[in-house]
């Protein structure tokens, strides 16, 4: 399956995005699907996870509360509703997609797509 990112940009914080990850082909519904961010000197961190039914969904700490991760299967796309952007939230963000369940570890996902930037300032 191939990914590919986007609905990054600037934003102060306090406010809103929502990203989309766009899958090809006709499988998606058989994916389990993640969010991970990286911000620069860092390594790849966990920040929600979505099972292929969409009925499972996990978070980061960080996260709960103000982020959201949702699936539409007829559209092959995952979505990450960023509410309560702090500057710490700063990062490249990273869909990807694996057969091993919703889980957090990243080394689990077999599929990325491209970075998408989300830059929140204080």
């Amino acid at each position: 399956v191939q990914l590919q990112a986007s609905g990054g940009g600037l934003v102060q914080a306090g406010g809103s995005l929502r990203l989309s990850c766009a899958a090809s082909g006709r499988t998606f519904s058989g994916y389990d699907m993640g969010w991970f961010r990286q911000a620069p000197g860092k390594e790849h961190e966990f920040v929600a996870s979505i099972s292929r039914s969409g009925r499972s969904t996990y978070y980061v700490d960080s996260v709960k509360g103000r982020f959201t991760i949702s699936r539409d299967n007829a559209k092959n796309t995952v979505y990450l509703r960023m509410n309560s952007l702090k500057p710490e939230d700063t990062a490249d963000y990273y869909c990807a997609a694996t057969h091993r369940g919703a889980v957090a570890a990243p080394s689990a996902y077999d599929y990325w797509g491209q970075g998408t930037l989300v830059t929140v300032s204080s």
